[in-house]
């Protein structure tokens, strides 16, 4: 199993990059960031710096969005770092979310995803490819190479990933709900003609190694509230109906909004609607043996990476935990 960490591009910048190789000296090989240009720094601009700091780390963000970026721009973006650092980057893509809403753009349309995967993966590994009408290649790149990583949790994203992605991103650390999404994209590649052990499995989730159970559920609920803004468009999409499992929707009947000035955060206000007991799901804490146990559970249904959420007051403690006696002892676990 691959390990990555995935971090806020706050200022200063060079805080980011000091983390991220830290993060590669303990063990970890991808190193991921969010993707929203209002509510942090430009993420592609200190890409540059993370690869030209560490040896072998692959970056990416977690995730863009076709609604906020160009599909020809991201393709330079990431086809320029490849040029400069080898084919070290991973585009990690989805509809939407922060970086939307903070400017007043709903999600974008699993449609627009679809074409924006296509034609991203295209121009960056130098082929031509039909941008609307109008065929487009990028001319000078040479043996670019760039994987597709798409986040979804609902039936038709899982679909699309199955059909498309070279790789699924879970944002949510429930082996049960890790079992159902990984199925159903599994499911969808294989419908498609595709092999499904093809498809790279990573899922995303916070992490705090300690034994304050009680601090580190309130450092760690914002993600019960990051993950309700996308369960909520999924109940009214669906109602109940829906073949989402009812242990992911249940909890956000008390959810009465969302702050996004504090997306992300330890302390978001807007969160207090979700129970420990999500917390304890979603996300994996305790002592290094809790993380073990979870991480194992992964391993069995082959997930292919774990990627940690570091938004909390002991990110340096928890990378160097899973740095001495976690990512060491899941070495070649699939």
């Amino acid at each position: 199993m691959d390990f990555g960490v995935v971090l806020q591009t706050d200022p200063p910048a060079r805080e980011v990059v000091r983390l991220m190789r830290q993060a590669e000296d303990c063990g970890f090989s991808y190193g991921w960031t969010f993707d929203s240009c209002v509510l942090w720094q430009e993420p592609f601009v200190i890409y540059s710096q993370i690869l030209a700091s560490t040896t072998a780390m692959t970056v990416g963000p977690m995730v863009t969005s076709p609604g906020t970026r160009d599909p020809s721009v991201l393709a330079s973006l990431f086809a320029t770092l490849n040029e400069m650092f080898g084919n070290r980057t991973v585009c990690g893509i989805g509809r939407g979310d922060s970086a939307h809403r903070v400017v007043g753009r709903p999600p974008s349309s699993l449609a627009t995803l679809r074409e924006s995967m296509h034609v991203i993966k295209e121009l960056a590994e130098g082929r031509r490819v039909f941008f609307g009408d109008t065929a487009v290649r990028i001319p000078w790149v040479r043996d670019g190479r760039l994987e597709i990583w798409m986040a979804g949790y609902g039936p038709k994203a899982l679909k699309l990933a199955g059909e498309q992605a070279d790789g699924f991103i879970l944002q949510c650390g429930d082996p049960a709900i890790a079992a159902w999404t990984i199925g159903s994209v599994r499911e969808a590649a294989r419908e498609a003609g595709r092999d499904p052990a093809g498809i790279t499995m990573c899922v995303a989730a916070p992490a705090y190694v300690g034994d304050n159970l009680a601090h580190q559920r309130e450092q760690l609920r914002w993600f019960g509230g990051m993950v309700g803004n996308h369960v909520a468009e999924l109940v009214a999409r669906y109602g109940d109906s829906s073949p989402v499992p009812r242990e992911f929707t249940d909890y956000i009947a008390g959810r009465q909004g969302y702050d996004y000035a504090h997306h992300g955060r330890a302390g978001n206000p807007t969160t207090d609607f979700v129970p420990d007991e999500i917390v304890d799901r979603f996300c994996l804490l305790g002592p290094a043996g809790a993380h073990l146990e979870r991480l194992r559970e992964f391993a069995a249904l082959g997930v292919d990476q774990f990627a940690v959420y570091l938004m909390h007051d002991q990110r340096e403690q928890t990378l160097a935990a899973y740095g001495e006696g976690i990512i060491g002892e899941l070495d070649g676990a699939s």
